[in-house]
């Protein structure tokens, strides 16, 4: 027999039976149930179930399902029934109706005579016929069975009018299960998690359960705004942006932060009272650093015009906040008054419309 269950046959189970259909401990829904569904897995890797998959042939109202293994959960007093498949299982769709289509569905099920009364106690890969409508349903899913796929059959359709339409007709609805612990395959999954710390790869998406919800792991970082405090490295001459725009932006991933920012000087900035060469600028940064560094990133500056710009570096002076250093000559290559950390006379003489913009990397404390 092609099909074949574990711990249910009234006769007698051989060893390939048990063999076959070896439990383990698989993903839980109670602490004492399973989760129903195919193994995953392909012997290329390449596919998240080929367990149970259902091929059309051509032109026909017969297909094939190929081999696989399952668990089919019961109630938790009955607890669950592992099934194989071990070779390729043949079935036929009956034709459709004259007027409307309908919708089948191909299910795995485990009848149990002491339970269900059937007078059968085996596993089977059955065809729940729909009924024909206008707009056709899917049939329910009968007790103690797992859908494999929904089958559409247009009125009219059987093998002498071209048969089934197999690569527009087949919905797959197969959910997978897999070993305590292990990561769950799925695509549109919607059930719980079964406990805190349970993952599943959804989509290509990791994701983990955090006793209330599905949240992708790791905790992907966002970008956040920042406003950097802007001092002097003197504390002299302390400038202040009055209405300058003022846009920075950072993201921490790990123990790496990365930023970026924009300035652009406004009519009421205040460059500081009596300002010297020495009063370098300072910004502060949005995480503190580990460490001092030498450089950080780079910044333009601008004075209003396209000729007048120089670049400069980003210095980390102190572990909590940058200072710019003159790196370039202007493009028409006139000279600078003074040249180093940049101030409020360094490179030139602030003014409004002038502009700062930059970005950086660099590791954070914690």
């Amino acid at each position: 027999m092609a099909v074949r269950s574990g711990w249910l046959s009234p006769d007698s189970q051989s060893r390939e039976d048990t063999r076959l259909v070896s439990l383990g401990a698989l993903t839980p829904t109670s602490p004492v149930a399973t989760r129903s569904g195919i193994l995953p897995g392909s012997p290329d890797g390449q596919f998240r179930i080929t367990g149970f998959t259902l091929t059309g042939t051509a032109s026909s109202m017969s297909a094939s399902v190929s081999p696989g293994r399952a668990v089919v959960q019961s109630t938790d007093a009955r607890g669950a029934y592992p099934v194989a498949l071990t070779e390729y299982l043949n079935v036929t769709f009956a034709d459709g109706d004259a007027l409307y289509g309908r919708i089948d569905l191909l299910v795995l099920r485990i009848y149990d005579d002491l339970y269900d009364g059937s007078g059968r106690s085996e596993a089977v890969v059955e065809i729940v016929k729909g009924t024909p409508a206008a707009t056709p349903a899917i049939p329910a899913t009968p007790d103690l069975a797992i859908p494999l796929y929904q089958i559409a059959v247009p009125k009219n359709t059987s093998a002498g009018t071209g048969g089934i339409a197999w690569a527009t007709a087949l919905t797959g609805v197969r959910n997978a299960t897999v070993g305590l612990g292990g990561i769950l395959p799925v695509t549109t999954d919607t059930a719980n998690g079964a406990y805190p710390g349970q993952y599943r790869d959804s989509s290509g998406q990791l994701q983990r359960w955090n006793g209330t919800a599905w949240a992708d792991y790791p905790v992907l970082p966002t970008w956040q705004s920042w406003t950097p405090a802007w001092t002097t490295s003197t504390g002299s001459a302390t400038p202040a942006f009055g209405n300058a725009s003022v846009s920075g932006r950072y993201v921490k991933f790990g123990t790496t932060v990365h930023l970026n920012f924009q300035i652009t000087f406004g009519s009421t900035t205040n460059f500081g009272t009596s300002p010297t060469t020495n009063d370098s600028w300072r910004f502060s940064l949005p995480v503190a650093a580990a460490s001092t560094r030498l450089s950080i990133g780079f910044a333009e500056m601008a004075a209003g015009t396209a000729g007048n710009r120089a670049a400069a570096r980003l210095y980390l002076s102190t572990t909590g906040a940058f200072e710019l250093i003159t790196s370039s000559g202007q493009p028409t290559a006139t000279t600078f008054t003074y040249v180093g950390g940049v101030d409020s006379l360094t490179p030139w003489t602030w003014a409004n419309g002038h502009t700062v913009t930059g970005s950086a990397t660099y590791e954070a404390a914690v």
